[in-house]
């Protein structure tokens, strides 16, 4: 992808036309680093420690949920947005508003292979910050695999910042990473 087609892109809700091509990326990502949880626990103290840690080798790692079950959840209790260039659906980002809290959940973000590191995950992000801002949402979190690294970096990038994890919390057993950022 070039140039071009970052100024071309358009975002919009996702239609079940969509869904074929969506669950048909490459939801796995490859990574030279991931981040280790180190948890202590001395008397009434808890110490965690997360770090990035770089691999012998780059290792390609699976998406941490089944990609397959978006056919049946793309509209239930969630919302999907996805980026087009030329008719075709570059990537998507799923999310689920908790209006109580005024925050949002980015649960999935996901950029084809032929798409990635052109800004598509970048302008995907910033379409979901404004749109939680029109609908008076307070916060945005993303949660992510420790072994998602290039997913880590951006949001980082963006203004996230670290806010939690969960052990074991997909059903691959990896810990989960969440980040957030207020947005006003």
């Amino acid at each position: 992808m070039n140039m071009e087609k970052r100024i071309n892109l358009k975002i919009r809700s996702a239609v079940s036309t969509d869904i074929v091509r969506l669950v048909g990326l490459d939801h796995t990502c490859s990574s030279d680093y991931v981040w280790q949880l180190d948890l202590q626990q001395k008397s009434e103290e808890i110490i965690t420690s997360l770090r990035e840690v770089r691999l012998p080798r780059s290792m390609r790692t699976k998406y941490p949920r089944d990609h397959f079950s978006l056919a049946d959840e793309w509209n239930i209790n969630s919302r999907t947005f996805v980026a087009v260039h030329d008719g075709v659906a570059l990537g998507y980002i799923r999310l689920l508003e908790q209006v109580t809290s005024q925050a949002v959940w980015i649960l999935d973000l996901v950029v084809g292979t032929e798409a990635r590191r052109e800004g598509v995950a970048t302008a995907l992000i910033q379409y979901i910050e404004s749109w939680s801002l029109k609908r008076n949402n307070r916060q945005l979190f993303i949660e992510m695999s420790s072994k998602n690294n290039p997913a880590i970096k951006l949001v980082k990038n963006q203004g996230f910042a670290f806010s939690g994890y969960n052990d074991h919390y997909y059903a691959t057993q990896d810990v989960a990473l969440f980040f957030g950022k207020i947005l006003k």
